[in-house]
């Protein structure tokens, strides 16, 4: 029996892991829980799995739902915390032995870190954990002699190719895009893009940030460096090609020229699944239709059109705190055009702007790592600040200020 952590039950990763949990009752049992704000779903779970402890993003939301258990008469079998505290707390708690981390952002990054340095196995379904804290992460994992089971279909499906062959037969791995709702767009046409037409994405339905990160290609980048960090490659062994189809979820290709291809239905419930029951596979109903194959395109990534790919490159060679700048510029810059306060052009460039000015210095601790992404949250602010709505939309962006540098 293993018995699960999760941080961001709420969240679609957290719900389809419940799932998983369900469907498979004799293998998993849920310990605790960290569910942000939604009090009526973190209730619901509740009192579905009865964790030992369940933690709120505020005190509000952690006397509402203590009110709430208290009327069911759960009030004192389940321990109620709240906060980056009671986020830890849900992470370490004794019982559990695997901890799924999937709280978006780097609002998970403290907990994930103190997870595994408790020894529990982490399954990653965070990005920004292995962007702006990988190599301190992977480095605890590795001294705890614990795996770090990535979640993400991507680099799940790296994992899955890494075990035709050894570390050292690995000649490159390749990361497969969709190319994203503006992969045949003119790039003159990209200062006019809409909030609504980033949104559209074509092959998947996901929150906006992440949305918009594939309209721009910034989230593959991510996806690169968190490649770099979990597989210890290089980025220069790191590619990138873009696969409208999104059937192919990786390949990795070995020294003797054999690419091994990962396939299945697009359903965060497999790579999940694999996580949870690594180095085991098991039975599911999971299956992909081989027979409605019809044909796979492959075609190299633009990185004219789609600059925050380039950016993302060059900030893992850089590294350090590059990095973590990258990261949190282009939050920072997302929420500013989904409020329509700057243009889709204008998100690379200050992304650009902020990791430019960010010194590539080595964070020794988690700690460091929070403090430089506040740092690069408040440059990306004054960048922002600098640009009116009606400048957004005009030829006199950011964008093309930051060309002229």
């Amino acid at each position: 029996m293993k018995r699960i952590a999760i941080l961001g039950s709420t969240g679609s990763i957290g719900k389809s892991t419940l799932r998983i949990v369900e469907a498979y009752p004799e293998r998993f049992a849920v310990i605790s829980l960290a569910a942000g704000s939604n009090v009526d779903l973190a209730f619901e779970q509740a009192r579905h799995w009865h964790p030992k402890v369940i933690s709120m993003g505020s005190a509000e939301a952690a006397n509402h739902l203590q009110d709430k258990l208290k009327r069911i008469g759960l009030g004192h079998a389940i321990d109620v915390v709240h906060g980056a505290e009671g986020t830890v707390k849900v992470a370490t708690h004794p019982a559990a032995d695997f901890v799924v981390s999937a709280i978006v952002g780097v609002a998970g990054l403290e907990a994930t870190y103190e997870a595994v340095k408790a020894g529990k196995t982490v399954g990653l379904a965070n990005k920004e954990c292995v962007v702006t804290a990988g190599d301190l992460i992977v480095t605890e994992a590795r001294r705890q002699g614990k795996p770090l089971l990535p979640i993400d279909s991507e680099h799940n499906a790296i994992h899955q190719c890494m075990r035709g062959g050894r570390q050292h037969e690995v000649q490159r791995v390749w990361l497969t895009a969709s190319g994203g709702p503006f992969l045949h767009t003119p790039r003159k046409d990209f200062a006019h893009i809409t909030v609504e037409q980033a949104l559209n994405h074509p092959t998947w339905k996901m929150g906006k940030r992440i949305t918009i990160d594939s309209a721009t290609l910034m989230n593959k980048g991510f996806e690169v460096i968190e490649a770099c960090r979990l597989f210890d490659m290089p980025p220069s062994r790191v590619s990138v090609i873009v696969h409208p189809q999104s059937t192919i979820h990786s390949m990795v290709e070995f020294v003797d020229g054999s690419l091994l291809a990962q396939l299945s239905v697009t359903d965060m419930r497999l790579p999940i699944l694999y996580a949870l029951t690594y180095p085991e596979r098991v039975e599911s109903d999971l299956r992909f239709p081989v027979r409605e194959l019809k044909r796979l395109d492959f075609e190299e990534p633009d990185l004219e059109k789609f600059p925050c790919l380039r950016l993302a490159y060059e900030a893992v060679e850089a590294g350090g705190a590059k990095t973590i700048a990258l990261n949190a510029a282009d939050e920072i810059a997302v929420a500013a055009f989904l409020e329509g306060r700057i243009g889709f052009d204008d998100i690379p460039a200050t992304i650009s702007v902020v990791v430019r000015e960010t010194s590539a210095q080595v964070p020794e601790s988690i700690e460091m790592v929070l403090n430089l992404d506040a740092d690069a949250r408040r440059r990306a602010r004054h960048h922002i600040q600098e640009i009116s709505p009606v400048e957004a939309s005009s030829p006199n962006s950011l964008r093309r200020r930051e060309l002229s540098r």
